[in-house]
């Protein structure tokens, strides 16, 4: 599976971004899929999955959304009401089985986005 992530930018504390994430693969519908960040001198933390329930870090429940369109195999992180502390590179993960918060038991990782917000 190859993931190419999509959508970051330097925006303002409050506005939103649309990150994407395209996959190839024939079986993606089956695949679980992540969001992970990392921000300089910091750990690379888990944002959100999906396969067939979403699932969230608590910093970020109630302003981003994680969804998936099979159809088009793509998956996709809404943010709203970004915060400076937001500010990361923004990594898309992909795994046949695992969905967990353990950025090291994700399989494949796309190439991440850039995600700057000023205050």
């Amino acid at each position: 599976v190859q993931l190419q992530a999509s959508g970051g930018g330097l925006v303002q504390t409050g506005d939103s971004l649309r990150l994407s994430c395209a996959a190839s693969g024939r079986t993606f519908s089956s695949y679980s899929m992540g969001w992970f960040r990392q921000a300089p001198g910091k750990e690379r933390e888990f944002v959100a999955a999906i396969k067939w329930q979403t699932y969230y870090a608590d910093f970020v429940k109630g302003r981003f959304t994680i969804s998936r369109d099979n159809a088009k195999n793509a998956v996709y992180l809404q943010m709203n009401s970004l915060k400076p502390e937001d500010t990361a590179v923004y990594y898309c993960a992909a795994d046949e089985v695992v969905i967990t918060s353990r950025s090291s038991e994700w399989h494949y990782w796309g190439q991440g986005t850039q995600v700057t917000v000023s205050s």
